[in-house]
């Protein structure tokens, strides 16, 4: 797997994903709360409709203790049926369409011989009448379908038994015909002939007596079916009421906000991480500021912020300090958080001279702030703006920015960036834009993080990382210095170098030679001229310093200026 591969994103980052939910959780919240007070108001405005119960005891003919409740389920399917509801009605002589009569009862089964009724209705007496007459309709139905199918069964019975006979009247005549050839009788035939006649009696007996059983019918289906509660109005609580369409409205309503929520997350693609955020803009995150308290909490957390950004304001200040170069705050969804550091940071910087602090930002949120010190706020083109020791502009980077104009407002830039604003497409416009233009990011300073991103928004590699791309425009700048003067010096003159031979080149070495050119720093001394050594007289000479012996080829070995050969003594 090559590098590329392994670093690629997952399909779905669950750590952005989750961070980016929390951050909405005002989203969700909302709709969850929404969902509790409308689940409350349907209780209060749309109240439950009059709703009558009755339960009804039903007799099965072929019940057993074995039955897992499948005639239960099919009497309540019977209940549901058209015919029983069409019956109902016109039973309690309603015009009601039978389908809309359809969706106001249901039939529940309790026990595998219980079964219960709910009627709902405009008013509690049409809801009564409507589950008595389904109760009697069905029970009526109910008895009527076990006796017809018992009619049916003996009527079965006796049509067998009408075979039956048919059967033996013919057996009999065969028998009496065989029986009337005297001697020439087959005893076997007479024999079967027999048998046979006493199976179609036995029958005929069995036929009649289950004919007479089944034309009884079922009397304990129709004695023991009946109503065991008669209709009544059901009671209904209304808090309970209340409490249950509340909770039902905000789970819906949670549900439907976290939803929304992580679709809103995924769609939008807006970084929240530290680390997505300097990866985006090419820079590393320096410093984050919380956002603006809200709510109850600004009473007393006032200074919680303000403290906050004094404190970046001083780190930006050391930066600032370190080059003197013109620096850029350019903001990204938090102009008034921009505004305000600036005009903290021009607090700080009046200390050494005075400030001015260039307000581009479309509303100039920062001339509405108030200045302490040597500071003063003015627009972009104000004559002032070249005699200031510090010169602090305040701009926007957001859709629509004029990219030509950010140079003159510096020369380095410091981006806040409020967390999730921007999509990555608009991240990578912004860095790309600073690049073209020149002007190196020293840093990101995000504003409303998440305050459980544990992330790192450090950039180790690359050229175009805050500390790396401000140290080669600074570079360049020393590079850029204006041509340094030649410094005139005197040729040294070499260790125990002759005295004739000083007398001699006296001239020419007081000649005074340019050398290279030595760089001016702030911690070097300036270099000074060398004055040429006096001869000295003979004896004069100190012992070390004799003349060199005819053939004695020894010379120095150090030399800072060219020896030119003289007249021989």
């Amino acid at each position: 797997m090559t590098g590329s591969q392994s670093s690629s994103p997952p399909l779905i980052d669950f750590q952005r994903l989750i961070v980016a939910v929390r951050r909405h959780r005002r989203l969700w919240v909302t709709f969850a709360l929404l969902g509790l007070v409308l689940g409350g108001a349907v209780a209060v405005l749309l109240p439950a409709p009059p709703t009558a119960v009755t339960k009804i005891i039903v007799i099965h003919p072929d019940d057993s203790p074995t039955d897992s409740g499948t005639l239960m389920r099919t009497d309540v399917a019977v209940l549901e049926t058209a015919q029983i509801a069409s019956a109902a009605l016109q039973k309690v002589h309603s015009t009601e369409a039978t389908e809309d009569f359809l969706k106001d009862y249901t039939g529940l089964g309790l026990t595998n011989n219980v079964m219960q009724v709910t009627v709902t209705a405009k008013t509690k007496e049409d809801a009564v009448a409507k589950a008595q007459a389904l109760a009697d309709v069905f029970i009526d139905d109910h008895v009527k379908r076990n006796q017809a199918a018992a009619t049916a069964q003996a009527k079965a019975l006796l049509d067998q038994r009408t075979q039956a006979q048919q059967q033996l009247a013919q057996i009999d005549s065969q028998a009496a015909t065989e029986a009337d050839k005297g001697s020439r009788a087959n005893a076997g035939t007479l024999e079967q002939l027999y048998t046979q006649r006493a199976d179609l009696v036995s029958k005929i007996a069995d036929l009649q007596n289950q004919a007479q059983q089944a034309g009884i019918g079922t009397p304990q289906v129709a004695a023991g079916t009946q109503i065991v509660d008669a209709p009544a109005i059901q009671k209904v609580s209304f808090l309970k009421t209340t409490a249950t369409n509340g909770a039902i409205g905000f789970a819906l309503g949670l549900a439907l906000g976290l939803a929304l929520a992580m679709v809103t997350a995924l769609v939008r693609d807006r970084p929240v991480l530290r680390r997505e955020v300097s990866e985006h803009l090419g820079a590393s995150v320096i410093a984050q500021l919380p956002s603006r308290l809200r709510g109850p909490k600004r009473l007393w957390a006032k200074s919680k912020p303000v403290v906050e950004r004094k404190r970046v304001a001083v780190t930006l200040v050391r930066a600032a300090r370190a080059e003197r170069g013109p620096l850029s705050l350019l903001e990204l969804g938090a102009p008034g958080v921009a505004a305000e550091l600036a005009v903290d940071m021009a607090a700080e910087l009046a200390e050494d001279g005075p400030v001015v602090v260039i307000d581009d930002l479309p509303g100039h949120d920062a001339k509405r702030l108030t200045v302490a010190g040597d500071v003063k706020v003015v627009e972009v083109g104000d004559p002032s703006i070249k005699r200031a020791v510090y010169r602090l502009g305040v701009g926007t980077v957001a859709p629509g920015t004029a990219w030509t104009d950010l140079e003159y407002l510096g020369t380095e830039t410091v981006l806040v960036v409020r967390s999730g604003h921007a999509n990555t497409l608009w991240l990578h416009t912004v860095a790309r834009q600073l690049a073209d233009c020149g002007i190196p990011i020293l840093g990101v300073v995000l504003v409303d993080p998440d305050p459980k991103d544990q992330t790192d928004g450090t950039l180790w590699d690359g050229l175009h990382t805050a500390l790396r791309g401000r140290a080669s425009v600074v570079a360049a700048k020393q590079i850029e210095k204006p041509p340094r003067k030649f410094v005139e010096q005197e040729p040294e003159k070499p260790i125990d170098w002759p005295v004739e031979h000083d007398s001699e080149t006296t001239v020419e070495a007081s000649v005074v030679k340019p050398v290279m050119p030595v760089e001016k720093k702030d911690h070097l001394e300036a270099p000074t001229r060398r004055l040429s050594p006096v001869p000295r007289k003979p004896e004069e000479r100190a012992p070390e310093q004799r003349k060199p012996e005819p053939g004695n080829s020894e010379m120095p070995t150090k030399k800072f200026a060219p020896v030119q050969s003289g007249p021989e003594s």
